[in-house]
């Protein structure tokens, strides 16, 4: 008898224990700061939501207001660029209904966000299975969740909290859904979505790669900007030569000019729109070379430089972080493998690389590609036309982050050497085991 009576106790206990993980499923309140790089524009709202607890809680639906704030990491994207949403629950519509104290990290919220206007459709948000201890009876931390989605439409972009689901990890696995009561709720969060650059395919043809001082040679350029000046200029490196003119483009953004060339340094071709070279609105350089008449018993010894082309290495394709301890978590850091960028190019154009990153997997499930941060640095080797600019340091996740990045010049090129510190944040509790998750770099 006294046995069945113990069992029975425990049972009690388990029970009581389900019930106030239960609650903390249902809201979490509380403020948390917005990521670095955010938006400034968006606005805290409110809305009414009914949560229902899992059966085995033995709680009914609680209907209330929710109060949350929706933040992005870009409020003036260009079409085709990707926006990091952050979704932060900073007051629920329940607290803590038991005297049980909750224990830390069993938390691990998911939600969507709820585009409008110009696009539509839902963005997927997930957080970290990180929270700090609840008394009983206390109020519920906020939770944040985080996802992103690609800007497909120019113009405005309206973001609305959407349903939010929030699985708790304690003694057994529950998850608790929370829907929106009238959707959509208020809007939280608007970006405004430009355009995007379209990619310069202006081209310049010669009928001829050298010819004597005055004569004429002929430049055909296509894809220019139809219907406007272009001028046609030499060029002796990066300066203007006196050899000059000016023509208009057809209605399809062709020409075909007749430059006179006279001056001896001239080294090359450019055409361009405006008033002055802009390798975004010009095409070239094209080479030519002013041949002139040698003196008598000489040799004209030529010699030509090849373009080449963009490339990059790495010095392995493994990178082993160290380790945390189960039940304190916190960051597992190491470095990248570091990665050598080739441009021999030789044009106008810069180059970026990018990364993206999976989620990292393991015994314990996974933890997410958004706990993946990096410090980038870049060094340009001594001689090299370009300068070369790191990436911002921050998270680099699914969506992906720039490494590093060379601008558009007169003349570009060089040879660079790129690194990265990385941190993972592993949430405390994650089980022990190996997780893996894999970095693309991307060079363009």
């Amino acid at each position: 008898m006294a046995l069945t009576r113990s069992r029975a106790a425990a049972r009690r206990r388990r029970w009581t224990a389900a019930l106030g993980v239960t609650a903390l499923a249902v809201a979490g309140g509380g403020a948390l700061a917005a990521p670095a790089g955010a938006a400034t524009t968006s606005q805290s709202v409110e809305f009414q939501t009914r949560c229902v607890p899992p059966p085995i809680a033995g709680i009914p639906p609680i209907t209330g207001t929710t109060t949350a704030e929706i933040t992005v990491d870009k409020a003036s994207p260009k079409v085709g660029e990707t926006v990091t949403v952050t979704y932060t629950i900073t007051k629920p519509a329940a607290s803590n209904p038991v005297d049980l104290a909750l224990p830390a990290d069993i938390m691990t919220p998911s939600g969507k966000v709820v585009l409008g206007g110009a696009q539509t459709g839902t963005v997927t948000v997930t957080g970290p299975k990180k929270n700090p201890p609840v008394p009983g009876k206390g109020s519920f931390p906020a939770f944040s969740m985080t996802g992103t989605f690609t800007a497909t439409e120019a113009g405005s972009i309206t973001l609305s909290p959407g349903d939010y689901n929030i699985h708790t990890s304690y003694l057994m696995e529950l998850d608790t859904p929370c829907t929106v009561l009238n959707p959509p709720a208020p809007v939280s969060e608007t970006v405004v979505a430009s355009p995007a650059t379209n990619p310069n395919t202006r081209a310049l043809q010669l009928d001829s790669a050298s010819g004597d001082p005055g004569v004429r040679v002929t430049v055909t350029g296509s894809k220019f900007t139809p219907l406007t000046e272009v001028t046609v200029v030499g060029r002796a490196g990066a300066a203007e030569t006196a050899d000059r003119m000016t023509v208009t483009t057809d209605s399809e953004g062709g020409f075909a000019a007749r430059l006179k060339v006279n001056d001896v340094a001239t080294t090359g071709i450019v055409a361009y729109e405006g008033a002055a070279w802009d390798p975004e609105k010009g095409a070239g350089p094209a080479a030519y070379k002013v041949i002139v008449p040698a003196p008598p018993n000489s040799q004209t010894i030529t010699a030509a430089v090849t373009p080449g082309e963009l490339s990059m290495t790495q010095a392995g394709d493994a990178v082993q972080l160290s380790s945390v301890d189960f039940g304190a978590g916190g960051a597992a850091t190491g470095a990248l493998q570091t990665v050598t960028v080739k441009d021999f190019r030789g044009g106008p154009a810069g180059w970026s690389l990018t990364g993206k990153v999976t989620d990292f997997t393991g015994p314990g499930g996974a933890i997410g590609a958004g706990n993946l941060s990096w410090t980038p640095a870049c060094t340009a080797k001594a001689g090299s036309p370009s300068a070369c600019a790191a990436g911002s340091a921050g998270p680099v996740g699914s969506g992906g982050a720039t490494l590093a990045s060379t601008p558009n010049g007169t003349l570009t090129g060089g040879e660079f050497t790129v690194d990265a510190q990385l941190s993972l944040d592993v949430p405390a509790f994650t089980a022990p085991g190996s997780y893996a998750g894999v970095l693309t770099l991307t060079l363009s």
